[in-house]
């Protein structure tokens, strides 16, 4: 019975564009973006992100992807702004201390700290660190609790 479930379940995933559960995460690939209401541009905007933000796949219809966010708000992206072909976290604390490596050892980073809402792009980790890099091509280190990763 179980085993026929999620049968059904990778089914309605694979069938709805969707890959294995590495693709159930997408990073904004572009400088800026704007989340909507619904999927397309005649929706209201709900959110204007940056490079590197984040997001949780919900479901995908045509060219948009449903998605959730750092604070569990759902909102809908245009494909082309966004990738699953790296991996993503945004600070989720009020800010976050940066390091120049993968603990409170190190010294902090000189463009530290990282206010909430803050994206980067995964570079590596070293539990329970990740090694981040910004925008602007700026790296640091990062403790797992201060941000959320998808």
């Amino acid at each position: 019975m179980i085993a026929n479930y999620l049968k059904l379940i990778l089914f309605g995933i694979i069938t709805s564009g969707l890959s294995a559960p590495s693709c159930w995460a997408l990073c904004v690939q572009a400088d800026k973006a704007y989340l909507r209401y619904g999927p397309s541009t005649k929706h209201q905007k709900t959110w204007e992100v940056y490079k590197f933000m984040p997001f949780q796949i919900l479901k995908k219809q045509k060219d948009w992807y449903r998605v959730k966010d750092v604070d569990s708000d759902i909102h809908w992206i245009y494909q082309g702004l966004v990738t699953s072909s790296f991996k993503c976290a945004v600070v989720k604390a009020e800010k976050a201390n940066l390091r120049t490596g993968p603990g409170l050892k190190y010294a902090k980073a000189p463009w530290g700290p990282a206010q909430k809402y803050y994206a980067f792009k995964i570079i590596d980790s070293k539990d329970p660190w990740y090694h981040i890099q910004d925008a602007a091509g700026g790296k640091a280190w990062v403790h797992s609790s201060l941000i959320w990763i998808q």
